[in-house]
């Protein structure tokens, strides 16, 4: 059965939803599940913004068909090239041979990789402020190269306003019958899997998404249709002011979290002392990971909501904890930036790695290392407290 959704007049969502698949790029964890997102212009001619991945591809061409009600189509415009939105074009050029494909010189350059027959496509390429007219609407084309792919193009629609975003704006999670952000509580149902979405997969462009937000500030976007995720049509400014925060790399919150590795347990016992103490002292909001335990990009996006991250790592092989070292890997890949990271090392015999972890950490712009390390030898104990004791406030105070 098709599963068709009217976004507005002459415009609708012919996506699907995803729950089966365990990881998305199969590297980030999404229980929550994933949506694809495609968009239908029921115009003088008809088009399609982007298609969908393979594993939703018996719901989207039924969608599509559908929509079509044994019309032909005129446009498949493709905005982002990525194999989860790209995956069906060579299906869809199959169906309908005389569609225009439209995309940017880039695009058509890796959808040849991706689908040699391209070549042959009947193509229309646009770059940054060409249109394209359907009849009654007209879309204008804005150049988003590297969020998150060098390709990637936006269009903005004049008649309703509405601005298909390609990634930008998108968020992990299955749309459970709505298609509308308003129609869910966005904040506990999506916030989160939006964070994790930006900050790992786009994080590490924050510059390139600012520069995508200048040239959004200058239109009058009452809709944002990302690939990904629901349909914004109201309180589009809450959702711009997270992407400034998040693109300049400001925390979200004023937060503490607080991450761990422990070979066996002696060091998450001290974490959990550190974690009371900074209870104690702040009425700051206190999360507590163990990084074994935790999938890296749960760890990442909280580094992108809070201002301080608390690591306390035990020395292995007279280096970091490995999961750890990942962890700080991954946050030097994405670019992190204006945080304040207090850190404790445990060793039996050498502890290093509150040495090794700075240095680590001094590859990131604008962050605060404290000076005060806690070091535990082997295992916490009472005569430690007024070492805890100093190294919450510490973090407290900064």
């Amino acid at each position: 059965m098709n599963n068709i959704k009217k976004v507005t007049e002459d415009i609708y969502w012919i996506g699907g939803s995803d729950r089966r698949l365990e990881r998305f790029e199969n590297i980030f964890p999404i229980p929550e599940g994933v949506s694809y997102n495609s968009y239908f212009i029921d115009d003088e001619k008809k088009a399609v913004f982007d298609t969908a991945d393979i594993t939703v591809s018996d719901q989207y061409l039924e969608n599509l068909k559908e929509a079509l009600a044994g019309g032909k189509l005129d446009y498949l415009v493709v905005l982002h090239m990525e194999p989860d939105h790209c995956s069906l074009i060579s299906t869809v050029v199959s169906l309908f041979p005389e569609v225009t494909v439209v995309g940017s010189a880039k695009t058509f350059t890796i959808m040849e990789q991706f689908f040699p027959e391209a070549a042959s496509f009947n193509k229309l390429e646009v770059k940054e402020g060409d249109t394209l007219s359907t009849g009654k609407h007209t879309f204008s084309f804005i150049a988003a190269p590297m969020v998150h792919w060098p390709e990637v193009l936006m269009a903005y629609d004049d008649v309703s306003k509405g601005l298909f975003a390609a990634d930008a704006f998108g968020t992990f999670g299955a749309l459970d019958g709505g298609i509308f952000a308003d129609e869910y509580d966005y904040e506990k149902d999506f916030l989160e899997s939006a964070r994790r979405y930006y900050a790992n997969i786009v994080g590490k462009y924050g510059m390139q998404v600012q520069a995508v937000l200048k040239k959004a500030a200058g239109l009058d976007i009452q809709m944002i249709m990302s690939l990904h995720g629901p349909v914004w049509r109201k309180d589009i400014k809450w959702l711009l002011d997270k992407y400034e925060k998040w693109s300049t790399y400001k925390p979200e919150e004023d937060s503490i979290f607080l991450v761990y590795g422990s070979l066996y347990g002696h060091t998450k016992s001290a974490a959990e002392a550190v974690a009371s103490k900074l209870r104690e002292k702040t009425d700051k909001n206190i999360k507590v990971y163990d990084v074994s335990g935790t999938d890296v990009s749960y760890l990442i996006s909280e580094v992108w909501r809070c201002s301080k991250v608390v690591i306390m790592c035990p020395t292995y092989n007279n280096g970091i904890y490995p999961p750890m070292e990942s962890f700080l890997n991954d946050m030097i890949a994405l670019g992190v930036q204006n945080r304040t990271f207090a850190l404790a090392q445990n060793g039996t015999w050498a502890p290093v790695t509150g040495k090794l972890m700075t240095e680590k950490l001094q590859n990131l712009k604008n962050v605060t290392i404290l000076e005060n390390v806690l070091t535990i030898k082997s295992a916490l104990h009472s005569s430690d407290e007024d070492a805890v004791e100093a190294f919450a406030e510490a973090i407290v105070k900064a």
